[in-house]
């Protein structure tokens, strides 16, 4: 807090007006299912972004930030197009959007501030986006609802950022509680929060530090096999998703497909959506262990019917399972890199990590990053006396 506040002071010659804070968030359970009728369980983390603010009577916008040297400098218009691949391109789409809209704003004074990894899987784009959204809805009394708060973001992302994104992100961000997993049906946006208070242990994410390259195109390419495998289960099955298919029904309708690969795919998909249920259970039970165990399944789903892990997230899930102060652990996000997470005993944490780093760089050649993280809110106005980072 007290940097962006000198740092703002420096760049602007003026005390920021307000602060604002957006989390990043990972997926806790139930990967590559939201495009197939399942629900993922997301929460939002303490780290994330932190965006220090002021109107002016310029007419201009300036955006800059500590974690990049570009900055912005833009007349008030009507609309905005995207710039190359800066980073000011989020929030500029978010402007765009709400101008877009009708909504009337002034020149802003704009410093944003981060510790979400870039590129590591945990949405810092949507942390930008929502921060963005909330912070105009909060200047200009927009009286924009938090569910439009999200999809305007997604949209964004979508249209203006060019990314084909999906909800959860973007939601989880927004509606992210202390202590609170959502259960989230991504096409209704029916939402339950669950307990997730995890007591001795804390939430550690550890970021392979492995470029995602592969995840956009095996993304769409996983997408498109679900949708073969759908289409091949409906000869005999009426359902709109995989997801609504039961275990049992896929094992004596499997043959329909007819090829190998297919039939892995669609197996993580109804197996992984029996998961999440089981999760949600567990977590309303307080079965810290047993979920964990669902964490160490939904892991070995990915990697071998799934096939979206790779060396380095299988790694790190190797040296969780024989830690003894670790219950759980797996990959979150689209995979081929970014970060996995584990429920690693409060106690146990230095030696984790310490232990983790030497096994990882012994076997794949350089260092992970490794981070404890609470289960934090969503995005907020921040009071000046806030300690942040």
């Amino acid at each position: 807090m007290a940097d962006i506040k000198e740092e703002f002071q420096k760049r602007f010659q003026k005390k920021p007006d307000h602060i604002f804070f957006s989390p990043g968030r990972v997926n806790l359970i139930g990967e590559h299912i939201d495009y197939n009728g399942g629900k993922v369980m997301p929460c939002a983390i303490s780290l994330g972004t932190c965006l220090a603010i002021s109107k002016n009577t310029d007419k201009v916008f300036r955006l800059q930030c500590l974690n990049f040297p570009e900055t912005a400098e833009l007349h008030l218009q009507n609309s905005y197009t995207k710039s190359g691949k800066e980073w000011f391109n989020y929030p500029l789409g978010i402007l765009n959007h709400v101008l877009g809209l009708g909504h009337s704003v002034s020149g802003l004074d704009m410093l944003f501030d981060g510790n979400l990894p870039i590129g590591a899987g945990l949405s810092s784009s949507a942390s930008i986006e929502v921060l963005m959204a909330f912070a105009l809805d909060q200047l200009f009394q927009l009286n924009i609802p938090k569910v439009e708060i999200a999809l305007l973001s997604k949209k964004v992302e979508n249209e203006f950022i060019g990314v084909n994104c999906g909800i959860m992100d973007q939601f989880a961000v927004t509606f992210g509680e202390k202590n609170k997993a959502i259960l989230l049906n991504c096409d209704s946006l029916e939402y339950e929060l669950l307990p997730f208070d995890t007591g001795n242990y804390s939430l550690v994410i550890i970021n392979t530090n492995k470029t995602r390259s592969l995840a956009d195109s095996k993304y769409n390419e996983r997408f498109a096999q679900c949708g073969a495998a759908l289409k091949a289960l409906k000869k005999e099955i009426g359902a709109k998703n995989l997801c609504d298919i039961d275990i049992q029904t896929f094992q004596t309708r499997r043959y329909l497909i007819n090829d190998p690969v297919l039939e892995k795919r669609a197996l993580h998909v109804i197996s992984e959506n029996v998961r999440v249920k089981k999760a949600a259970r567990v977590l309303n039970e307080n079965k810290l262990e047993e979920f964990g165990q669902l964490m160490y399944q939904s892991h070995q789903s990915l990697k071998e019917l799934y096939e979206v892990s790779g060396v380095e997230l299988d790694t790190i899930v190797e040296f969780c399972k024989d830690y003894q102060g670790c219950i759980g652990a797996r990959m979150t996000g689209a995979g081929f890199g970014g970060c996995a997470i584990a429920l690693v005993d409060k106690r146990k944490i230095e030696d984790f990590t310490n232990r983790l780093t030497e096994f990882y760089k012994q076997k794949i050649g350089y260092e992970p990053t490794v981070f404890a993280s609470d289960i934090g809110n969503g995005v907020r106005h921040v009071p000046a006396n806030y300690i942040l980072f």
